[in-house]
């Protein structure tokens, strides 16, 4: 009998100590919702964005992606983001998906222009840029190296030292 109960007891214990790093976690990791208004902005591909996504100015986190979507008539893809009514963006103001460390995720990184009219409630940002791919980037990279040792007739340049193979 002593047995069970102090089971249950230890049961419990990890229970709360559970209860108490969850909320810890939570309110450490700034995770907060951004009522405000909603804007818009298409891309080409936005790899690695989805609903939750950082919208931040400055590296100052102001909004959060909503909603992505695919445009059926463009095949563009849509993403809706709300912003801090704090924070009124140009109709200039470019929007670019970037990363947010190496190895980390993509976040909405927006730079707002000079312009005196400001982007509506519900309106577009026009003026966006797709995140690179590293991929690609790798690619291209090897791409040129190899591709940099043969003519375009696909006999082999000669050596720039002057050394014969």
């Amino acid at each position: 009998m002593n047995r069970n109960v102090l089971e249950t007891v230890m049961g419990a214990l990890v229970l709360v100590v559970a209860f108490i790093f969850l909320v810890f976690a939570y309110s450490s990791a700034g995770i907060r919702t951004v009522s405000g208004y909603e804007v818009t902005a298409k891309f080409d591909h936005i790899d690695g964005v989805r609903t939750g996504t950082d919208v931040r100015i400055g590296g100052v986190k102001v909004g959060a992606v909503t909603a992505t979507t695919l445009d059926p008539k463009t095949f563009e893809a849509e993403v809706r983001m709300s912003i801090d009514r704090a924070y009124a963006l140009p109709v200039d103001t470019i929007a670019v998906i970037g990363s947010s460390s190496l190895l980390g995720d993509n976040i909405m990184m927006l730079t707002p222009g000079n312009d005196d009219n400001i982007i509506p409630p519900g309106g577009i940002i026009h003026n966006t840029q797709a995140p690179v791919s590293l991929t690609s980037m790798l690619g291209q990279l090897f791409y040129s190296i190899s591709g940099s040792t043969k003519s375009s007739d696909g006999a082999t340049a000669p050596d720039p030292s002057g050394k014969k193979p």
